[in-house]
């Protein structure tokens, strides 16, 4: 079990070397908030359902999120599994009868979350980048421009939500490489 964004860095093989790189430059980030930061890269790592990233990452934020925003983080990356699936079958559909029709899910944890709005309509964002589904995508990132983000903190969490998302691919690809990963110490 990895128990750091160190040991995951380490984990990573030698043809990751960027993602080991992005993954170090986003924790030093100051375009977010540390509750934005990290809830964003936990949200992400739930997202990548990589039971070694996220066993990481949730070690390196639980130490920078409260037990509230740590279960918000790991609440957006649940709700978006959800949403993202519905919606972007909604989306993609040549059938266009079903976007008129109402979701009928039950989606309460979005509006009860416990942290603020922007925050979680943040991580959503991110996790909805992983997940690939742009009518979400749309959605939460019009809120939180809308709350008064800037483009360069939007970024910033596409940018995690990509590094993420490449250093679970980099570490599950690994287990089938002979050799490829270098071994944490």
């Amino acid at each position: 079990m990895m128990n750091s964004l160190e040991d995951l860095r380490n984990a990573l093989p030698d043809y990751a070397k960027d993602i080991k790189l992005n993954l170090s430059n986003l924790a030093g980030e100051e375009t977010l908030n540390p509750q934005q930061l990290w809830g964003c890269y936990l949200a992400c790592a739930m997202a990548t359902r990589q039971a070694d990233v996220i066993s990481a990452i949730d070690a390196e934020a639980s130490g920078h999120l409260s037990a509230e925003a740590r279960n918000a983080a790991c609440g957006a990356a649940t709700i978006m599994a959800m949403n993202n699936v519905y919606y972007r079958s909604v989306h993609l559909m040549s059938n266009k009868e079903y976007q008129n029709m109402p979701a009928k899910l039950r989606m309460t944890f979005i509006a009860s979350h416990g942290v603020d709005k922007i925050d979680f309509e943040l991580w959503s964002m991110a996790v909805s980048a992983i997940n690939g589904c742009g009518m979400c995508l749309d959605a939460h990132e019009a809120q939180v421009a809308k709350a008064g983000m800037s483009t360069e903190q939007i970024q910033c969490a596409l940018r995690i939500a990509a590094t993420v998302n490449a250093a679970a691919a980099a570490v599950e690809s690994a287990k089938y490489t002979q050799g490829a990963v270098a071994q944490a110490a």
